[in-house]
């Protein structure tokens, strides 16, 4: 019988269904906000990476729709030919004063920074030391840079020391730590003080991915001034795409970093710059996150608010320490349950994360807070959260 060369799509699709671990993607009706359409239903959402609300804010709309009145839909160009215009120049010095640091790179995405730098900073001479709950962005990266990659214990720094000794014995070119900032499915943070310090013993050099710690941590300015660190940090990796509510990766660092990056970055070099309205959206964001203290002050308000309560009924929510708030529910089946319940009943949008972002026995309902969502919303949500996590016996 002759092979059929794609069977296996359908094979693989029927055992993910089969396991509850299949990703259903839901479209949005209009802005990304905590009232919006999804799939023609009115839902309050609670699953946006979209913490300070600015995806739909005025001014950042305006910057957009004022660029590409004068620039045009696309960029025509990756940014080292003709891609680049005076807006990203602008934007780039910009969010380096922003981050208290030399200079910085708009690049296309998060993904995009880690899949890119990560192999021209380090090869095969060369050993990273990595978290072993960084994003696999990271994941990616190093394995693309053929580099040798040693996996310390979550958070723990006895086992980091333990691990830099003996990247020390092995003669490396370049010893590079690794950690996401905040990480992405627990909400808790990387004690990167203390990092900094075990490096400085090794000569290691520290790259920070603080995507999900910008416009949350440090007053919107991210993990290492959350530590005071600026200066100490050789390599913050980060995204507009979610405190920030717009589009794109950066790099920030020093000027010797930038000019690597440029010059080196595949990802960088060979992709189509962003459309000049993006670009001029992401500087009215860095205005406003330094302008409107308010959207930091009440992202925490709820933040703190909704996980005291969620706790309190009996939720377990890990180690989160910022607005990402999971709630652990053990099996991929009753969580994928209790997200369909919500959306199809109550009119709550969660999403369930489950294998292979997490371990399947950590399957959850990721809860992100958001400084556009009232009290009245979260307790609508606490209610129907606890209403149906008592129905499906996990509280």
């Amino acid at each position: 019988m002759k092979r059929d060369p794609v069977a296996f799509l359908k094979e693989d699709m029927t055992e993910l269904r089969g396991n509850n671990l299949e990703w259903v993607i839901r479209y949005l009706e209009g802005g990304s906000k905590p009232h919006c359409v999804v799939n023609g239903k009115e839902v309050l959402m609670l699953n946006t990476n979209n913490y300070l609300g600015l995806a739909t804010h005025p001014k950042i709309i305006q910057a957009a729709i004022d660029a590409t009145k004068k620039y045009g839909a696309g960029a025509g160009a990756v940014p080292v030919i003709a891609g680049s215009f005076d807006l990203t120049r602008e934007f780039q010095e910009k969010f380096a004063k922003y981050k208290e640091v030399e200079a910085s790179l708009l690049c296309q995405t998060g993904f995009a920074v880690n899949s890119g730098v990560i192999p021209m900073l380090v090869g095969k001479p060369d050993i990273v030391v990595s978290d072993e709950l960084n994003h696999g962005s990271i994941i990616d990266g190093v394995r693309l840079s053929g580099a040798k990659r040693v996996i310390y214990k979550h958070r723990d720094i006895s086992d980091l020391e333990k691990q830099l000794k003996e990247a020390e014995k092995g003669g490396a070119r370049r010893i590079c730590i690794i950690t996401d900032g905040v990480f992405s499915m627990d909400g808790d943070m990387a004690p990167l003080d203390k990092i900094v310090n075990v490096a400085e013993d090794f000569g290691a050099m520290v790259f920070v991915d603080d995507c999900h710690g910008e416009g949350i941590l440090g007053k919107g300015k991210g993990i290492v001034a959350h530590f005071n660190l600026q200066g100490k940090v050789h390599v913050e990796g980060g995204s507009m795409s979610k405190g920030f509510g717009v589009f794109g990766g950066t790099v920030a660092g020093s000027k010797d970093l930038i000019e690597f990056c440029t010059n080196k970055s595949r990802t960088y070099l060979l992709s189509t710059a962003h459309p000049p309205g993006i670009v001029a959206a992401n500087i009215a964001s860095i205005e406003v996150v330094e302008n409107e203290p308010q959207h930091f002050k009440s992202v925490w308000e709820h933040t703190n608010y909704f996980k005291k309560e969620v706790q309190s009924m009996g939720y377990d929510t890990g180690r989160s320490e910022t607005p990402i708030i999971p709630l652990i529910i053990g099996d991929p089946g009753k969580a994928q349950e209790l997200a369909r319940i919500l959306f199809e009943e109550e009119n709550i949008y969660g999403t369930p994360i489950v294998f292979p972002m997490v371990a399947r026995e950590l399957s959850r309902i990721r809860v992100q807070m958001n400084a556009l969502l009232t009290k009245d919303d979260l307790n609508t949500a606490l209610s129907s959260i606890e209403k149906v996590g008592k129905k499906l016996d996990i509280i």
